[in-house]
């Protein structure tokens, strides 16, 4: 069975979370993007695009973990999207050290946490909510060896 292509990826993507908005309240499709384009700038491969599209899907509830160990789509890329796929009342530690067990994971988190901590995007939060996750960020990037910004 061939691979789905970046474009069905981005497609499938988009059509799961429809209707999703962030935390400011933006269309969700657009972090996705923005992550997807985060990955490719720091010259992540095709299948960390693809994992980039898909990080959110499983945690996120649209896209049942079966249907992603079945779908056409290079083990890798299952590997990342599982490994960014963090469980309800995981640990943090836990999470962020299978993140750095899982070749590529750690490109397409650091995507996602640039985007996260856009200023632009944290700019529209409230300041409760911009305290709390960028203190959580801080955290994330901490446990994952990540230098700050």
């Amino acid at each position: 069975m061939p691979h789905l292509s970046l474009q069905q990826v981005e497609a499938i993507a988009r059509r799961a979370h429809a209707g999703q908005t962030d935390k400011a309240g933006r269309p969700y499709a657009e972090h996705l993007r923005a992550v997807a384009e985060g990955v490719r700038a720091r010259g992540g491969s095709d299948g960390q695009v693809a994992a980039a599209w898909l990080h959110d899907a499983v945690e996120d509830g649209v896209l049942p973990p079966h249907r992603l160990a079945g779908a056409a789509l290079p083990q890798e890329v299952k590997d990342i999207v599982s490994a960014l796929t963090r469980h309800p009342g995981e640990d943090l530690a836990d999470y962020t050290a299978r993140i750095l067990a899982v070749p590529g994971a750690l490109l397409v988190k650091e995507a996602d946490l640039a985007h996260n901590t856009d200023p632009d995007r944290l700019a529209a939060l409230d300041e409760a909510t911009r305290s709390r996750l960028t203190a959580k960020y801080a955290r994330v990037r901490r446990l994952l060896g990540l230098t700050p910004g």
